[in-house]
């Protein structure tokens, strides 16, 4: 099995593609790359088996349809004086946010409807249309060719860590110790514990494994035409050493 990551930013300088070759029992890493642009992600998603992208692929269900309406003077949602807050929590966060929220303690996934994580969205989105037009499966729960990863969320889940902002060295490090025994990380180990792009696009394409062996969390039936809709990030359900 071949799974691919990427860490996308709005630009081609700060994106990160990480390809991982998987046999009996062993890993290693075959390109590591920064500075990626979409054609080379297409590429490297027709390459792979699973790519995962650490970023959002697509927006809340309810803010799409308040800017449809708004956009048209027809703005039936409104929020109240008493319910302001939760108004606007609705608007902003996916069913798979806060279904990360309530998995796992401690992460809150940045609103893509509210935050920064929109101008790396807008790419994505474009990225899904050229690979759909390429023949690829891009169907935004996880179940096509690619999947929505969250670096924090698999590293809590994998017993990496519990605080991620701000520890890249320490992060690196932990993930090199926990997968020693079967992840080759080759001339590229300097890059993945120097650069945070690079290390990210590494969780995603760990996060891909996990997803193409059924060892993440699925939406259930009831947040499956959502998730197919706004996306669902893969929050691994075992230990890193049941990809391998």
């Amino acid at each position: 099995m071949l799974t691919a990551g990427v860490d996308l930013a709005p630009t081609d300088e700060r994106t990160a593609l990480v390809t991982v070759a998987w046999s009996r029992g062993r890993a290693a890493l075959r390109e590591v790359t920064i500075g990626v642009s979409d054609a080379r992600i297409v590429a490297a998603v027709r390459q792979s088996d699973k790519t995962g992208f650490n970023c959002a692929l697509g927006w809340p269900e309810p803010f799409a349809a308040l800017v449809n309406a708004h956009r048209v003077g027809h703005t039936a949602s409104l929020p109240s004086k008493e319910n302001g807050a939760n108004w606007r929590r609705v608007m902003m966060y996916r069913a798979t946010d806060e279904a990360v929220r309530a998995t796992v303690q401690g992460v809150v996934p940045a609103s893509v409807a509210a935050d920064r994580q929109g101008h790396a969205a807008l790419r994505c989105a474009a990225l899904q249309a050229m690979l759909a037009r390429s023949g690829q499966d891009v169907d935004r729960s996880g179940t096509g060719t690619i999947v929505e990863t969250h670096p924090a969320a698999s590293l809590h889940r994998w017993g990496v860590t519990r605080r991620y902002k701000g520890r890249h060295a320490g992060l690196a490090a932990a993930l090199h110790d926990a997968t020693a025994r079967w992840l080759d990380l080759g001339s590229f180990a300097p890059l993945v514990i120097t650069n945070r792009d690079a290390f990210d696009a590494l969780v995603a394409a760990l996060t891909a494994r996990a997803t193409a062996l059924g060892l993440t969390l699925r939406p259930d039936p009831d947040q499956l035409p959502l998730a197919k809709v706004e996306g669902w990030i893969a929050v691994p359900s075992t230990g890193l050493d049941a990809l391998p």
